[in-house]
């Protein structure tokens, strides 16, 4: 029986997530634009690594909807149309009603205002938020995106359904990278930027789900028509 190679698959897997992590964000930050086509030989140099990682990092983006795979050509950061814009809108905005239906279901694994757990889960969602705010007012796009995701990926864990979670989290990483494209051409972006993240966590804390609800629908609404006005002209 051949030896473990446990450490060293941990280190590829960890290589892989690291380079899938890093790719990601140079098309969130605008680097890498859409249509911009690259090899595995390319990102392998640029980074000093193996081509074995990267393919694999490479593939890990394809299947998130964030490049597209050439047989011949190599990778292309996918290219979003304002309807892709306007379904992600849509499908981000049914995920999350889904979420609010498991909270009022009282789903199990839901986080509880009387769990002695909630209190210091909903004061980091609450930092999160706070910070993506502090961010969008100041028109610091590339800020705001991190600690948005981090804001939506923790409050999404407070519903107890990691399934939903998960696709609220890849929705939200395609509706940043679609909408990077349109975002990065305004040289200010302040009071552009949607930042109502605490006002959305002080609803839910007081089970206020048609306030909540309120909130999610006039975000949608405002990341729709600033998209179609910027995409517009």
């Amino acid at each position: 029986m051949p030896a473990s190679s446990g450490n060293g698959a941990v280190t590829r897997s960890t290589l892989r997530q690291q380079i899938a992590d890093a790719l990601r964000d140079e098309v969130l930050a605008g680097r890498l634009q859409p249509g911009q086509e690259f090899t595995v030989k390319e990102i392998a140099e640029q980074y000093g690594v193996s081509a074995t990682p990267v393919r694999e990092a490479l593939v890990d983006l394809s299947a998130q909807g964030l490049l597209d795979a050439d047989q011949h050509r190599g990778f292309r950061v996918h290219e979003y149309s304002v309807d892709d814009f306007r379904g992600m809108i849509e499908a981000r905005g049914l995920v999350i009603e889904g979420m609010f239906l498991a909270l009022t279901a009282g789903r199990p694994n839901a986080v509880r205002p009387d769990d002695p757990r909630a209190a210091a889960v909903v004061a980091g969602v609450r930092r999160r938020g706070e910070e993506a705010q502090r961010a969008a007012a100041a028109g610091d796009l590339t800020v705001l995106i991190g600690y948005d995701l981090r804001f939506w990926r923790e409050l999404g864990a407070c519903f107890g359904n990691p399934y939903l979670a998960d696709f609220l989290h890849r929705l939200r990483v395609q509706t940043w990278v679609c909408a990077v494209q349109h975002l990065r051409r305004l040289t200010d972006l302040r009071g552009e930027l949607w930042a109502c993240h605490t006002e959305l966590v002080d609803a839910l804390i007081d089970r206020d789900n048609d306030t909540a609800r309120a909130i999610i629908a006039a975000y949608n609404a405002h990341s729709l028509t600033l998209i179609e006005r910027l995409a517009s002209g």
